[in-house]
């Protein structure tokens, strides 16, 4: 029976999709509907030919029972991700530094107003959230004891993110958008995307409820506030009315100085819930694993949870300083953010100490190395943050290229490193390896990101600190002395230092693809898991 359905299902969503694309009053729309269409008619093809067959299990695991091949195919899609959006990034860069590369195809497809939303979305949801979703059900599954709830549901959540992901970058590609600072993708694939965070939702949830264990290790609570807050945050930020119900275009709920409180509470727990709080789950769990050390301190990891969540989401409003936004109301957010410093460094200092008996590690281990730096970066970033949300400094800060340093140190050097430290940690693990396939290469990788990540965002400190000072710099009788074109005139060589950074961090990834797909080829012999002292 339940054979059946799925073909009558697959067959009737491949029908409205042709529908749709018949009426569509957009390229974008159009694209969409017949990509739909061909997912959904190659489904009921395969749905009809294997039609009483003896029934797989996608999620058989070996004798530990856990559903890894899910987790498999997410480190492949991570790394993936993560190369596409680290490359969009170094081509953008190089946009700016040199504009005739927004080359004139009669369509602006390739210009930096399309790639810029691209990159941004396919580094931060194409790549940190597979990372997020393969760390989860990995993670989960560990510490509850228990093989992932829902038997395929696992497969649904993954290869419905993966179609969320090519709606959107295709979307942006096309030009249709919600307009957003974040630029958000259309109205009806922000409902797909809602269908596939509450199956995440329970998939992750139902693992916890079934656990082994009764303890719910820290990490998962960090996972859960994730999950559980993300879909808030989107379910309220993308409230939209459709023009047409055969059109990608939709009319914002939110207006005016509204709309920018709705965005920013949105743009800044999205940081604080996607960015931080999910990765600190997986940090609490990759961290001990790697040092082979339990937790420095249990206690301090439930304070800087409830600290964290309880303070993050009021932080928003330090964005929309010197706008119309009430000053009472930017003000609050000021403090919430200098408030939230303690708890940060709180869990920085937690992860550090973790290696407390172990510091050897970071001379003969790069992953740890990975990880400790990650940690590094987090605690900066999570000082110049409250630093740039207190009034006076943002008058300088804002909208500089100061913002982008801080951004991306804390992108790349948190958010990055740690997820490639999860990927070297997972691999030879999921695939049945006893270790990388080369640990030089990861020392490579290593020093190639660092590298990367100082020239990057030390070039856009500097770039953004020289471009407030002269836009606020007044000759004798108070006129402005420099024009906008000469503070972008000023910034060409460290524009250019910039995307040398990028090449750097890009040229890392791709050799951890190679060293990924080597390990997973696993042609030569496993080496041992003690690495050898770094140069």
């Amino acid at each position: 029976m339940w054979e059946v359905l799925k073909i009558v299902l697959s067959g009737v969503v491949a029908l409205l999709a042709a529908i749709a694309a018949n009426w569509a009053h957009d390229l974008a729309y159009q694209v969409h509907a017949l990509l739909v269409m061909l997912i959904a008619g190659g489904l009921c093809l395969y749905h009809i030919r294997h039609a009483g067959e003896p029934k797989a299990d996608y999620g058989a695991a070996p004798a530990d029972g856990y559903m890894d091949d899910v987790v498999r195919a997410g480190v492949i899609a991570t790394t993936f991700w993560g190369v596409v959006g680290f490359l969009a990034g170094v081509f953008i860069a190089l946009q700016l530094a040199f504009p005739e590369l927004n080359f004139d195809w009669g369509q602006p497809y390739t210009n930096f107003g399309r790639l810029r939303p691209l990159h941004t979305s396919a580094v931060i949801f194409a790549f940190g959230g597979n990372a997020l979703i393969m760390s989860s059900f990995y993670i989960v599954q560990r510490t509850s004891g228990a093989r992932l709830f829902g038997g395929n549901l696992g497969w649904f959540v993954f290869w419905g993110y993966q179609l969320f992901i090519v709606l959107a970058a295709t979307g942006y590609l096309l030009g249709a958008t919600q307009s957003k600072e974040y630029a958000e993708p259309e109205w009806y694939v922000d409902i797909w995307l809602t269908i596939v965070w509450v199956a995440f939702l329970v998939a992750f949830l139902g693992t916890i409820v079934r656990r082994k264990e009764k303890h719910i290790y820290v990490a998962n609570w960090f996972l859960l506030s994730f999950i559980i807050t993300v879909a808030m945050l989107h379910l309220v930020n993308n409230l939209s009315i459709p023009v047409s119900i055969f059109g990608s275009k939709s009319v914002q709920v939110f207006a005016g100085v509204q709309d920018a409180m709705t965005q920013w509470w949105y743009g800044h727990n999205a940081v604080g819930f996607f960015l931080t709080a999910g990765f600190l789950g997986m940090m609490y769990y990759f961290v001990p694993k790697q040092a082979e050390r339990p937790v420095y301190s249990y206690k301090l990891s439930i304070i800087h949870f409830w600290a964290l969540i309880f303070l993050y989401i009021w932080a928003g409003p330090h964005h929309l300083h010197y706008t119309a936004l009430p000053d009472w109301a930017s003000t609050l957010g000021m403090v919430f953010s200098i408030i939230l410093w303690m708890p940060s460094w709180g869990g920085m200092i937690n992860g550090l100490m973790t290696l407390q008996g172990a510091w050897d590690k970071l001379r003969t281990d790069p992953i740890m190395r990975m990880l400790v730096i990650s940690l590094a970066f987090y605690g900066m970033s999570t000082f110049e943050g409250p630093m740039m949300s207190i009034r006076a400094v943002n008058s300088l800060s804002h909208y500089t290229d100061w913002t982008i340093g801080h951004v991306h140190s804390g992108a790349l050097g948190w958010n990055g490193m740690i997820t490639f430290g999860a990927l070297y940690f997972l691999t030879p693990r999921l695939w049945g390896r006893e270790a990388m396939y080369s640990t030089s290469a990861i020392n490579w990788h290593f020093w190639l990101a660092t590298i990367g990540i100082v020239l990057y965002a030390a070039s856009m400190w500097v770039t953004g600190i020289m471009e407030g000072l002269m836009w606020r710099e007044v000759d004798a009788q108070g006129f402005l002395v420099n024009s906008f074109a000469d503070t972008v005139d000023a910034k060409f060589p460290m524009y250019v230092v910039r995307a040398l950074g990028g090449i750097l961090y890009l040229s890392g990834g791709l050799i951890m693809v190679w060293n990924i797909w080597m390990t997973i080829r696993g042609k030569a012999p496993a080496k041992s898991a003690v690495a050898t002292p770094a140069e």
